[in-house]
């Protein structure tokens, strides 16, 4: 079998899951959309294509939020469907053995995956904060203001960022030895290059010392200097002002934080959100897939439903905790996020090769 070519039984599993799983993907999803624009109706206080534009960055977030779940979902409905109908009894019959019957929906849920991960590089993940500025009716006030923050061995103040235009207006840097600064460097206007910032016509004051003690300035001006290496104007925005990353962004703010030797456990921890934590979904689909009955003779239908959609909650939400501990520092990112799911997949693969 290949993927251009594929047998009867994989297109069959395939479009019956691939159903279900868009089903309940947009089904939750606008469900969480409409909930969330009724629930802030009143402060929508703007124009109808602003409102539309509020309920299509909320449906965006709840897609990236929600299809974890909903790869689970899919699973479940699609196999308790199967056995009603007698379908997996019948593929038994035929000689299918749980393995081959499991690869259509394992590469389906893979597929679904790379999807959202690749999503979440881009400015998919970025709808919350956009849906935020229309509740808050700020549509169109990208600017950041006041903004210190360490950078290398020295400290920077920023009166006003424009993540949009990418410019930094009046920008301050010194440097600091013990209880003495050593230089200031002011510009009113500084660039991103796409690398760094260029800074022009800025004024480099430094101070000279003798004996301790402040004896005079020298000042000069220069046409251009870069700095801040790295500084995206998202990552700005986002280490200051609470703001999303997308998983690239994240990445790089990672490195450059670890360069500057500080902490980065709220950054890990939206990087596993996004890149490790949904794979929660795929494990336990292997879990459910192997353990769900495969015939209805003295089954509890309701009962099996139940307790499989509880199980799934429970998971989702113990890692939605350990995420937001994490978050807030309290215990390493790679405890509350890699660890789990490192636990899920080793069971899920103990499953997979027992219960075969």
């Amino acid at each position: 079998m290949s993927l251009l070519r594929p047998k009867l039984y994989f297109v069959y599993l395939s479009k019956h899951y691939i159903k279900n799983l868009l089903a309940i993907l947009f089904g939750l999803s606008f469900a969480f959309a409409s909930i969330d624009y009724f629930q802030h109706a009143q402060k929508l206080s703007i124009s109808g294509s602003y409102k539309i534009l509020y309920i299509y960055y909320m449906w965006q977030q709840a897609l990236g939020l929600l299809y974890p779940l909903a790869i689970v979902f899919a699973l479940i409905m699609t196999k308790m469907s199967f056995i009603r109908n007698n379908t997996m009894g019948a593929l038994h019959a035929f000689g299918f053995n749980k393995r081959v019957l499991l690869m259509p929906l394992l590469l389906i849920s893979f597929v679904v995956y790379a999807v959202f991960t690749y999503l979440h590089t881009t400015s998919f993940s970025y709808a919350k904060d956009k849906a935020t500025l229309i509740l808050n009716n700020q549509v169109g006030a990208y600017d950041v203001s006041n903004l210190f923050f360490k950078y290398n061995d020295t400290f920077v103040y920023i009166r006003k960022l424009d993540p949009i235009a990418q410019e930094i207006f009046d920008i301050t840097i010194f440097k600091i030895e013990g209880y003495q600064v050593r230089y200031t460097i002011k510009t009113a206007l500084a660039k991103f290059n796409g690398y760094d910032w260029d800074a022009t016509n800025a004024t480099v004051k430094t101070h000279i010392y003798e004996k301790g003690k402040l004896i005079r300035y020298k000042e000069e001006v220069k046409k251009n200097i870069k700095t801040l290496e790295g500084y995206k104007p998202k990552i700005i925005e986002s280490l200051y002002e609470g703001k999303a990353l997308n998983i690239v962004d994240a990445y790089s703010t990672w490195s450059l934080l670890k360069k500057q030797n500080l902490s980065t456990e709220k950054i890990r921890a939206a990087f596993y959100d996004k890149v490790v934590i949904p794979l929660f979904s795929i494990a336990l689909l292997i879990i459910l897939f192997f353990k769900l009955p495969f015939h209805a003779r003295m089954m509890n239908t309701g009962k099996i439903i139940a307790l499989s959609l509880g199980v799934t909650f429970v998971i989702w939400g113990i890692l939605f905790g350990l995420n937001q501990i994490g978050t807030n520092g309290v215990l390493i990112p790679e405890v509350t996020a890699i660890f789990p799911i490192g636990l899920l997949w080793i069971y899920a693969g103990y499953v997979y090769i027992k219960d075969a």
